[in-house]
């Protein structure tokens, strides 16, 4: 098992999640300029989060069923984030409040450790994707990212997976032909 499903695991047992939370295809979970410290496990449908510059979005995260997703930035700091959490589809998520969740990592050692190893698989994840998108051609990102994700491709529509991949959705459809 993997830290993230160990930890999931672990709060679906002590019943901490407070409530479901439902949103339509394309509402907003967060919007720019907010302060969401709230963590939500993904039950069903998908979310991409993404930020906008004067030009375009550029989408920098997905989570869908079985996932762990939050305004990271926000949850931290309690501070607004420039990140949008928009549903792709009907999406159905269980919320908990920061102060729940920080309980729970500092009631024992191994929550401690668990949301460590947590995080710094994040931004070892994160530090990954910046150097693919830096150094390497879109065929490699394409293919990366397939192996890494394989489901991201049956639950993410095609133009959000090219933003992901910053490259456009002829380029991601040329590639997946080839």
């Amino acid at each position: 098992m993997t830290p993230i499903s160990i930890l999931i695991e672990k709060l679906n047992s002590q019943n901490l999640w407070q409530k479901t939370l439902e949103l339509k295809r394309n509402e907003y979970l967060k919007v720019k300029g907010s302060i969401d410290t709230n963590l939500y496990l993904v039950v069903t449908g998908a979310v991409r989060i993404f930020v906008l510059d004067e030009f375009e979005e550029h989408t920098i995260r997905f989570g869908y069923k079985n996932n762990l997703i939050a305004a990271l930035d926000s949850f931290l700091s309690e501070k607004p984030s420039d990140l949008y959490i928009q549903a792709l589809k009907h999406t159905s998520l269980k919320v908990m409040d920061k102060s729940t969740y920080m309980n729970f990592v500092t009631n024992s050692t191994e929550n401690t450790k668990i949301w460590q190893i947590t995080l710094e698989n994040f931004v070892l994840q994160q530090m990954e994707r910046e150097r693919d998108i830096l150094t390497t051609s879109p065929i490699e990102r394409y293919n990366r990212v397939l192996k890494r994700s394989p489901q991201l491709f049956q639950e993410i529509p095609n133009k959000y997976i090219a933003s992901y991949l910053r490259m456009t959705p002829e380029t991601l459809s040329r590639i997946k032909k080839s």
